[in-house]
């Protein structure tokens, strides 16, 4: 009974190591949260203003653009997948791979070809290691990403969807990230960037009932909407970074707070399997003690006869 009161005390003496490491993540994830809102809440109105801007341009000029313009017959779609590098996140990376995978079976329904671009080390290894292919990838920077980041994700991504697709490149792109809505939810989200739906956009911006000015362009409509693309794209793509940023500081906050506390119920527990492997033993040690007693007497009250 020694040896199972010692498993007992060396499994609760391992669980309480991890309960202090789970928590020390807990409350980094917690503390990591407050600023990756703040940039949410500092990147949105740029994104907001520029796609408000995107969209008095193509509404005040009849200019085709692949900004603005749909292909009469779209045949390839580029994917751009948002994932986190480390695990510990809960659902995190798997449910927006789940939308990513969604998404991909749709377009391939509609007859496109599908370019996947993948961002975190947890995607490249989903897609990795099922052997699909991927058009291009970026990790290292997943949980505190820069605009810097978002312009090197962009660039790619930009040089497709100005490339005709009979030389690779992409009539639409579409970006799926995780979008911060509070501390306790996080939504995976599919959205379409390119071409920009105009009714969608003014949705978003609030300017579906408002009327537009009319504007002149110099040098050109064209031109304009040329400059303000990869503009577009970044913005997009570095708020989407920060969004997912967010969520996986929340997810892991929450998996991790999760975990804290199933350790502290696995340590109850087994404290509880300890008192009562520790109370057995005694018994069993007071029991012999009386055996031993007992025989005693009785070999002394025979020798006395």
């Amino acid at each position: 009974m020694g040896a199972q009161l010692r498993v007992y005390k060396r499994r609760i003496r391992s669980v309480t190591a991890t309960k202090k490491i789970t928590k020390a993540m807990e409350m980094i994830a917690a503390s990591r949260i407050v600023k990756a809102q703040r940039q949410v809440a500092a990147s949105t109105p740029y994104a907001t203003e520029l796609t408000r801007a995107v969209t008095a341009v193509a509404t005040g000029s009849t200019t085709k653009h692949p900004l603005t313009t749909e292909a009469e017959a779209p045949t390839r779609a580029a994917v751009l997948l948002i994932t986190s590098d480390r695990g510990l996140a809960g659902g995190y990376s798997s449910n927006a791979i789940k939308a990513a995978e969604r998404l991909s079976e749709r377009l391939r329904g509609e007859g496109k070809e599908v370019d996947t671009y993948i961002v975190g080390r947890k995607g490249v290894a989903y897609y990795g290691f099922r052997e699909r292919k991927v058009s291009d990838s970026w990790t290292g920077f997943t949980d505190s990403p820069t605009y810097a980041d978002a312009k090197r994700v962009a660039a790619p991504l930009i040089e497709a969807i100005q490339t005709e697709t009979a030389e690779g490149g992409a009539d639409e792109l579409h970006i799926v990230f995780t979008e911060f809505v509070s501390m306790m939810t996080q939504t995976p989200v599919d959205d379409r960037m390119l071409p920009l739906s105009l009714e969608k956009a003014q949705e978003e911006t609030g300017a579906k009932d408002q009327i537009l000015p009319l504007f002149d362009f110099e040098p050109s409509a064209e031109d304009v909407l040329d400059a303000l693309l990869p503009r577009y794209v970044e913005s997009r793509i570095y708020n989407a970074l920060l969004q997912s940023a967010a969520s996986e500081h929340a997810a892991r906050r929450r998996a991790m707070k999760s975990a804290t506390d199933n350790a502290g119920e696995l340590i109850k527990s087994l404290s509880r399997l300890a008192n009562a492997a520790r109370q057995a033993e005694i018994t069993q040690e007071i029991s012999e003690i009386v055996g031993g007693s007992s025989a005693l007497a009785d070999a002394t009250a025979g020798s006395d006869k």
